[in-house]
């Protein structure tokens, strides 16, 4: 998240799928061998963001996203040429996708992930996602929207935000329309490393 509390920058397209300068957020993990490794790359740095990355992927057996962190525009899915994710063939997740849309799809499965779209919800996508972990974790992967609608249900018990020393000025922000608390959930961690800062919230009943 930028300083000014956007997760994406505006315009979000093909060409500019974080939006414009939305790449900005994310200059801190891409060398990172922790999140390299996922992605099927080798080597990478070692810092205190190392950690942080590492703790957030290890025990996670399903993830849920929005439409527009899947891609392919808004509207019905085009049937002539299907929208496959950003990811191409042997995207990073390596367990179930399920992503929230009104549009209606088969499942789509590519190397050991499968995305299924779910049309009825946040609430019936984290209950798709529960099942299909397993009893490991279900993890959120945005964007602002989704978020924003399980922070309001009180769905979320915890969150990292990676705090980028960055203004983007527009774009999409995560906390819009969330309320003036975050549901019950306390910062628990802080880790400063470069280029970020790392903010742990968890819910605590």
């Amino acid at each position: 998240m930028s300083l000014d509390g956007f997760v994406a920058g505006p315009r979000q397209s093909v060409e500019h799928p974080l939006g414009v300068g939305g790449t900005r957020l994310h200059e801190w993990v891409i060398p990172l061998a922790a999140w390299r490794s996922p992605h099927g790359m080798a080597g990478g740095e070692v810092n205190e963001s190392s950690r942080v990355v590492e703790e957030s992927i290890a025990n996670v057996g399903a993830t849920i996203m929005g439409r527009n962190m899947f891609g392919g525009g808004p509207g019905p899915w085009r049937t002539d040429e299907p929208w496959t994710g950003w990811w191409g063939p042997e995207p990073p997740f390596h367990h179930p996708v399920f992503v929230l849309t009104h549009h209606a799809r088969p499942s789509l499965a590519l190397g050991d992930t499968t995305f299924t779209f779910v049309t009825d919800g946040v609430e019936s996508a984290l209950a798709q996602a529960r099942r299909a972990a397993g009893g490991k974790d279900v993890a959120l992967g945005g964007g602002a929207d989704v978020a924003q609608q399980y922070l309001k249900a009180g769905l979320v018990d915890e969150m990292e935000i990676n705090l980028v020393p960055t203004l983007l000025g527009s774009g999409e922000r995560l906390l819009d329309g969330v309320g003036d608390d975050l549901r019950g959930l306390e910062l628990v961690r802080t880790v400063a490393a470069p280029r970020v800062t790392h903010l742990k919230f968890e819910r605590r009943s």
